[in-house]
C-alpha cells in the first residue's frame, strides 16, 4: 500500500510518499517506510542510521509506481484505512525492532 506525490512534471512519475507492506495470511507488516525519513537519514549521510531504519522499517519501494492499479492483486482503499494500517504497521515494526 502506498501513500503517492501527485504525478512529477518533470519525470511523469508518481512516487510513494509512505509504503507499508503486509504479508501472509495473518497481514504481518514488513514494510512501514516513509520517504521523508529516509531522505532526511540520506541527507545526514549516516549509513548505520539508515542500516538501522532499514532493518526496522523496511524499505521504501523505488521508482516509479504506474501501473501498480493493473496488477492482479491491487485493491484501492480510502485515506482512512491507509492511515490505520500505517499507524498499526508502525507500531508493530517499533515494538518488534527494540
Amino acid at each position: 500500500m502506498f501513500r503517492t506525490t501527485p504525478r512529477c512534471g518533470r519525470c511523469g512519475w508518481t512516487w510513494a510518499l509512505r509504503h507499508v507492506a503486509l504479508q501472509g495470511p495473518t497481514l504481518q507488516p514488513v514494510t512501514a517506510a516513509a520517504l521523508s525519513e529516509v531522505l532526511d537519514i540520506r541527507d545526514q549521510r549516516d549509513r548505520t542510521a539508515m542500516a538501522v531504519y532499514k532493518h526496522k522499517y523496511g524499505m521504501l519501494a523505488e521508482g516509479s509506481l504506474d501501473g501498480w492499479q493493473d496488477s492482479q492483486s491491487a485493491t484501492e482503499i480510502t485515506a482512512a484505512e491507509f492511515e490505520r494500517i500505517w499507524a498499526s504497521a508502525r507500531e508493530a515494526l517499533a515494538r518488534d525492532g527494540e
